[in-house]
């Protein structure tokens, strides 16, 4: 990139420090233009991935009377799913070489939705110009979207209740990539999701996972999902190894409720230098491994209960040898028990099946995880009687050049 241009995103950068999220969109536009990016627009994507509306930093939700796109079936939904740069002629009268150009907007791995910008070039430089203004967007807005309502409206198509208010304050970002391992999760319904939860977090060489689902679906489980969460990070972050923060986390739940909510989990730890995975079974369904696209294997261990249940079975610690490239899936029953209107299961061989194939296919780990929700609600012909859940850890070892988004 030609140092002018980034002198200008240095100083884009300066200049947001002390931006709200709706005076976003016209700083990167100025900026982009005296780079000859003109008419750049700024597209986020919604909490379910489904369209891709412009941030226009006017009105309550901070894209009043802006553009939206379908992530199906549109142009920038592709550049989106397909985490690419891609083009279309946008020329007319004296200006026929004009190019309008969609570039996913990305963190690391976490897709946050598209830049749109028009050209009269169509070279190396200007490509590399859009992705790093694609690039200086992400971060502009990730440290923006924390404490601004607008973004949360903005990401919203529906109401969303208390539980689900709670719970995606609660968890970290949908996607997460490091050198040597990717993470990707799923959480529906969106908008209406009462007891199920996620966690994961990055210490010292070592990936903690955690997946949790509470009893209930309603407020009340989602303040105890929230709780068992809050107590594993609590207890992690003071150095308890796996079973003691089961028990940490099982004397919270009893401490607050008595034995009348409990929240099963699996908690595991990955050594991400090494490949070894060590996990414990808290009355949850077993954890699968997809090894070369072809050989699949439940991670058996004997169960501790769930936690906060009091059953008082000890806590055994099991492990595994990850190869490079192999999947874990970590998931609530909701995803493979709920049934259709004519009492058919989604079931687990369909939902494995689907990973599988779609991921061998060449899809990006977390547009796989997309259309694997997508088909869960189709086949509930959009609407979950129970939380549904999947958290999918890849691990690849001392390749990282195969890290997709």
């Amino acid at each position: 990139m030609p140092d002018s241009a980034a002198a200008l995103l240095v100083r884009l950068m300066q200049a947001s420090h002390t931006a709200t999220l709706e005076q976003l969109p016209g700083m990167i536009a100025d900026y982009a233009a005296a780079a000859r990016l003109r008419n750049a627009a700024v597209f986020v994507v919604d909490l379910q991935e489904t369209v891709l509306r412009q941030l226009t930093g006017r009105g309550p939700d901070a894209g009043a009377a802006g553009q939206e796109f379908s992530v199906r079936g549109s142009l920038p939904g592709q550049a989106y799913q397909r985490v690419d740069l891609l083009s279309e002629q946008a020329g007319t009268g004296d200006r026929p070489d004009l190019r309008r150009w969609w570039v996913a907007i990305t963190d690391g791995v976490e897709r946050l939705g598209v830049l749109r910008a028009n050209s009269d070039t169509d070279d190396t430089a200007t490509r590399q110009s859009l992705r790093d203004f694609a690039s200086m967007t992400a971060l502009l807005l990730l440290s923006k979207r924390t404490f601004s309502d607008s973004y949360a409206r903005l990401v919203r198509t529906e109401p969303m209740n208390v539980a689900a208010e709670m719970q995606w304050n609660l968890t970290p970002p949908l996607a997460y990539a490091g050198h040597e391992a990717i993470v990707g999760a799923v959480m529906e319904p969106a908008y209406q999701v009462g007891g199920d939860a996620f966690d994961y977090a990055v210490a010292d060489g070592t990936l903690h996972l955690g997946i949790f689902d509470a009893m209930g679906h309603d407020t009340a489980a989602g303040i105890t999902a929230s709780v068992a969460v809050a107590a594993c990070r609590n207890a992690r972050r003071q150095g308890a190894s796996l079973p003691e923060t089961s028990r940490y986390v099982e004397n919270t739940l009893v401490q607050e409720f008595g034995t009348s909510r409990y929240v099963t989990a699996v908690l595991a730890d990955l050594d991400m230098t090494t490949g070894r995975l060590t996990w414990i079974n808290c009355g949850h369904p077993l954890p699968i491994l997809l090894r070369d696209n072809r050989w699949t294997v439940d991670l058996a261990c004997p169960p501790a209960g769930p936690m906060g249940a009091r059953f008082g079975l000890p806590v055994q610690v099991c492990s595994e040898q990850l190869e490079p490239g192999d999947r874990l899936l970590l998931y609530t029953d909701g995803v493979v028990e709920g049934r259709d209107a004519l009492g058919r299961q989604f079931g687990r061989d369909r939902f494995i099946d689907f990973v599988r194939r779609h991921h061998s296919g060449g899809q990006k780990l977390h547009e796989t995880l997309r259309r694997l929700m997508t088909a869960v609600l189709d086949h509930h012909h959009g609407r979950l009687e129970d939380d549904a859940t999947v958290l999918l850890t890849e691990w690849r070892g001392e390749d990282p050049k195969r890290l997709t988004p």
